[in-house]
């Protein structure tokens, strides 16, 4: 991958640097381009996450799980109050290996719109 690629996106974490770099090491540069854009749109900060999961204690419980797609979780949270607030800490501790996983979800869902051609023109 050029330094183009690490420029344009300096904030993605380095396991997906790496993820992403193995799965679109045979793509033309235009595809490239169309995942890295359609990516960007899908993916999750961890920063965001982070800021997620603290709006739990003040807030509203779960809210993470609905944004990342867990909604089955999320209402579960919801009615706990995050499991009395162990689920929400346990989140809390692991919110980069929670983002990371949602991340990985999402690149394998754009490269399979991308193998099924889904992906048109911008």
């Amino acid at each position: 991958m050029d330094t183009t690629f690490f420029n344009m996106y300096s904030d993605l974490e380095y396991e997906e640097v790496i993820l992403i770099e193995d799965s679109i090491k045979n793509f033309s540069d235009e595809d490239k381009q169309k995942f890295l854009l359609i990516y960007r749109g899908r993916r999750q900060d961890s920063t965001n996450m982070l800021i997620f999961i603290l709006l739990g204690f003040f807030g509203i419980a779960g809210i993470h799980r609905f944004i990342i797609g867990d909604i089955a979780l999320g209402i579960l949270y919801l009615l706990t109050v995050g499991f009395c607030w162990i689920g929400t800490i346990v989140d809390l501790i692991n919110y980069k290996a929670i983002t990371l996983n949602h991340n990985r979800q999402k690149i394998t869902e754009v490269l399979s719109m991308m193998r099924l051609g889904r992906v048109g023109n911008f």
